[in-house]
């Protein structure tokens, strides 16, 4: 399986007493992220599903991915929260992400991300914050969707893909 784990784009500052789930994109954050679809584009990839974050501005985040196929966004609290054998569950379930150029998008936040990729690619959530996986930021990791089963393919940091663009 083919996976591509992808932080949200830019978001509007956290305001105090506001509930963060509800932060908005910007409009620079939705500008450059489209930019980053538009490389993934010219790299090739299809999205056979995407995964996300109920929270708004992953889930804004995963609606832009649209132009790269998935269908609609399947929203889960599972990529709001530490990693969890249901979140990987869930992936294999849906399936996709086996033919190559097709993956299964994940959109969430960090430090989550990290904790996943960590746990996908060493077995071991606890390395994270040793990946640097900036706003609009995409890994790609293949293998099996088991802790330990997949190997880090590529980082990709957003002005990365916007250069392809």
């Amino acid at each position: 399986m083919h996976l591509l784990v992808i932080r949200h784009a830019a978001a509007e500052d956290k305001k105090l007493l506001e509930d963060d789930s509800t932060r908005r994109l910007t409009p620079e954050g939705v500008k450059k992220f489209k930019a980053v679809v538009r490389g993934l584009d010219a790299l090739g990839w299809q999205l056979d599903r995407v995964f996300t974050s109920p929270w708004v501005r992953a889930a804004r985040t995963a609606a832009l991915l649209a132009p790269l196929g998935g269908g609609r966004p399947i929203e889960t609290d599972l990529l709001a929260k530490s990693p969890r054998a249901e979140l990987l569950a869930q992936i294999t379930e849906y399936g996709g992400g086996v033919e190559p150029d097709h993956a299964v998008a994940l959109v969430g936040h960090e430090p989550w991300l990290g904790e996943l990729i960590s746990w996908l690619a060493f077995g071991d959530g606890r390395h994270g914050e040793g990946l640097v996986l900036k706003k609009g930021g995409v890994v790609w990791l293949e293998g099996s969707a088991t802790p330990g089963g997949m190997g880090l393919r590529a980082a990709l940091p957003p002005a990365v893909l916007r250069a392809l663009a």
